[in-house]
């Protein structure tokens, strides 16, 4: 079994200051498992814990009346019966939606879920992985996000992920223990400045069909996870190719196939 650096004991005890060796891959279950219920809805998460996922992803955004859900999309139109912007809805109104329906009949009815209600339901027997979103390009749900954290005593069972540089700075200021990956726009990943990245985040997150294993020893030296995501239809034939080359962990919606290389 290969070697790689990887977080699992460092992730759960709030310790960014170094990455340690172990024989593991860290499976990330992409929206829930996605594959199995609709995304980021309580079944979702639900089954993900049970395949044994050791994170579940959540993708946040902010309501009208400044509530955080679980929504992938910044609109509503693909995974409910609604149509606009999730800014443009308050919790109330989002409650009134089918969070379901689209996946099939055997879901309708299931709603939209906080980040609380995520939170009370599964406690600390989940490890969250949370993508924080900029609005307008500002960033607006970093005190709340570390508010809630704190309250639930979860600080050290999170992972947070942005394509913002900007909102993973902010977290890291408010709270240095935190760890934190850069999500990477695929037309990023040539100009990476990894002293600078490394100064407030552990790790990177990006497409799988740009990892070689060339590429995974040059984060490693520069003391950087890599954590994989993947297009759906490529999973399956990508995810066998980058644990070859050495990556630390991957988003995934088959939680099946992903664990089959654990």
């Amino acid at each position: 079994m290969k070697k790689s650096l990887i977080l699992i004991t460092l992730l759960l005890t709030g310790c960014t200051t170094q990455v340690s060796e172990t024989n593991e891959l860290l499976i990330i279950a992409h929206r829930g498992d996605s594959s199995e219920a609709p995304e980021h809805t309580m079944p979702s998460y639900e089954k993900a814990i049970n395949s044994g996922a050791d994170f579940i992803e959540i993708d946040l955004r902010i309501t009208k009346d400044d509530q955080l859900i679980a929504m992938h999309d910044e609109a509503v139109d693909r995974t409910t019966n609604g149509i606009g912007k999730v800014s443009g809805y308050t919790l109330d109104e989002l409650k009134k939606l089918d969070a379901g329906s689209w996946f099939n009949e055997d879901y309708k009815g299931e709603k939209v879920v906080t980040l609380e209600e995520i939170f009370d339901r599964f406690k600390t027997d989940a490890n969250y992985y949370i993508e924080t979103r900029t609005v307008d390009n500002q960033t607006v749900m970093e005190k709340k996000l570390l508010k809630i954290l704190s309250e639930r005593q979860l600080l050290d069972k999170v992972v947070i992920q942005s394509f913002s540089s900007e909102s993973l700075k902010l977290v890291h200021k408010l709270d240095k223990d935190i760890p934190l990956v850069l999500l990477c726009k695929d037309a990023e990943v040539p100009y990476l400045k990894l002293n600078e990245i490394n100064q407030y985040a552990i790790g990177i997150g990006l497409n799988g069909k740009l990892v070689d294993e060339a590429f995974v020893g040059r984060m490693h030296e520069a003391n950087l996870v890599v954590h994989t995501f993947f297009d759906k239809k490529n999973e399956k034939k990508q995810i066998e190719e980058v644990v070859s080359y050495g990556v630390d962990g991957v988003f995934t919606d088959y939680l099946d196939n992903a664990n089959k290389h654990q």
